[in-house]
């Protein structure tokens, strides 16, 4: 599905009724992360500010590429990259995106584990043909830390969130384009010795 296809799966997750929902959505604490998440996608596809180096970089890229987000509408770090991702992308008409959920078929993200976990959001680059050029996700390297550090202290769940939250409202989106970048330039890197 492309962007506006996932906003209207989004879309249509909030306006059921609590009980015509399919896990986790019969759960209306995941059902309130997602309304969460709506607001917080949107928000950052109105307000985020792309960098002049993301730009540069991007529109560098002079073969086409397929992007693949794999997603959950429940996923906070989503809510939080996805619009940056759809906003980088639309630079360059060399690239298209689709997205795929995560806990529904074809289940890629079983081929892209971070450290054996079906942590999203991730995005897949891939070249015209299907090969794999790099990938990202599922949050900036920082943002990371603040989760893992959090964990190791066994904060709960709500701290978690709180903080992280924190973190993206700061951070806006810099540390994700920053990355982002790199990835690129690795990318572009490997071309040149090919």
């Amino acid at each position: 599905m492309n962007f506006k296809e996932y906003s209207i799966c989004f879309k249509n997750i909030l306006s059921k009724d609590i009980v015509e929902h399919q896990p986790p959505y019969d759960n209306p604490v995941y059902l309130d992360y997602t309304r969460m998440n709506w607001s917080r996608m949107n928000r950052w596809y109105k307000t985020g500010k792309l960098s002049d180096i993301i730009i540069e970089m991007v529109t560098k890229i002079d073969e086409p590429q397929h992007w693949i987000i794999i997603t959950e509408p429940w996923c906070g770090d989503a809510a939080h990259n996805i619009p940056f991702i759809e906003r980088i992308a639309m630079e360059n008409p060399l690239i298209s995106i689709s997205y795929e959920l995560r806990d529904a078929a074809p289940f890629r993200i079983e081929q892209h584990l971070t450290n054996g976990t079906k942590s999203i959001p991730k995005l897949i680059i891939q070249d015209e043909k299907g090969n794999v050029l790099g990938s990202w996700g599922p949050r900036p390297e920082n943002c990371q830390k603040i989760y893992a550090e959090l964990l190791l202290e066994q904060a709960s769940f709500e701290t978690i969130k709180t903080e992280i939250q924190k973190w993206y409202n700061s951070n806006k989106g810099e540390d994700f384009q920053q990355e982002l970048s790199e990835l690129f330039k690795d990318i572009s890197s490997k071309a040149v010795i090919k």
